[in-house]
């Protein structure tokens, strides 16, 4: 009997932000090329989830009963707060060290939990950020679930393949869709804009109208992000989806792309190709490789 897809996670339901509210003003044009774009999320304060401010307050008030791993359990389901970590261990690593590898648990165990707590406060929510903003929130909330998503598939693919490099390649596919979270907290009118353009025209490519709107491949601000926070040399390599030959950067890129097209069920006219070309990575058949996807996607 052919296997049922599983029903599709439902999107993170909003919660009630910690920090008392906040009017935020937002990017309502594009800024006119990649360097400004790189120079404005430089500087920029990125909030996180509601749940994890929470998770990470209650943390805090047990500091002492507290580890590493502990705390990379809740930031490691957060991709802002986890750009935010490896972004602040990365700049105060020594030059000696760029070619590091370094994940959330290995940077929190350099960094040490009280350093910290005391270097990450309470932390601003993507909930309040976004309050007069609720489609980019809905919006939002679903590229962070859809990011959670591709970490599982990512994982599953790597550990198939007996990957040495894991951890990278999970966080590789985690990180994929960054810069477009990026733009539904600051941009997020422009972000709702190309939304309304694709649901009005399904055959426009998402990657087209994101150079359209903001002027830049958001692939590009990725990258030219992680070159400025420094992160290691292979995270880096394994991003870089304009280099897709190598198996690492394919299990990242075809689970993100995977994640993307079941978001809303198994029914994607594209993911038939997607099966052949996760096939071939997996060196199964794409029948075998369904099978497999739906077990990694239910948790098996």
């Amino acid at each position: 009997m052919a296997e049922e897809p599983p029903v599709p996670i439902a999107p993170i339901a909003p919660i009630a932000p910690i920090a008392p509210a906040t009017t935020f003003s937002y990017l309502q044009e594009p800024l006119k090329d990649l360097a400004a774009w790189t120079q404005f999320f430089l500087k920029a304060e990125f909030p996180v989830l509601a749940a994890t401010s929470l998770a990470l307050e209650e943390l805090r008030a047990k500091e002492e009963d507290v580890n590493a791993s502990m705390l990379a359990d809740v930031i490691d389901t957060d991709p802002f707060l986890t750009m935010k970590v490896l972004a602040y261990v990365s700049a105060k690593r020594r030059n000696t060290e760029s070619t590091q590898t370094e994940t959330v648990v290995t940077s929190l165990v350099m960094m040490g939990v009280a350093p910290f707590f005391r270097t990450f406060g309470l932390q601003p929510t993507v909930e309040d950020h976004l309050r007069s903003q609720p489609a980019a929130l809905e919006v939002l909330l679903r590229l962070m679930k859809r990011a959670q998503r591709a970490a599982h598939f990512a994982t599953g693919f790597a550990v198939h393949r007996g990957d040495t490099d894991v951890a990278v390649i999970r966080q590789a596919a985690f990180l994929n869709d960054f810069a477009e979270m990026l733009m539904c907290c600051y941009a997020p009118t422009m972000e709702i804009e190309i939304r309304a353009m694709q649901q009005a025209n399904p055959t426009l490519r998402t990657a087209s109208l994101q150079r359209f709107v903001f002027n830049i491949d958001l692939s590009d601000l990725r990258l030219e992000l992680m070159k400025h926070w420094r992160f290691s040399e292979l995270l880096q390599r394994i991003s870089d989806g304009k280099h897709p030959e190598h198996p690492s950067v394919r299990s990242a890129l075809l689970a993100a792309r995977l994640a993307r097209h079941t978001e809303s069920g198994w029914d994607n006219a594209a993911l038939p190709d997607d099966f052949e070309d996760i096939s071939k990575l997996l060196n199964s058949t794409p029948r075998a490789t369904r099978g497999f996807v739906y077990k990694i996607d239910q948790g098996g």
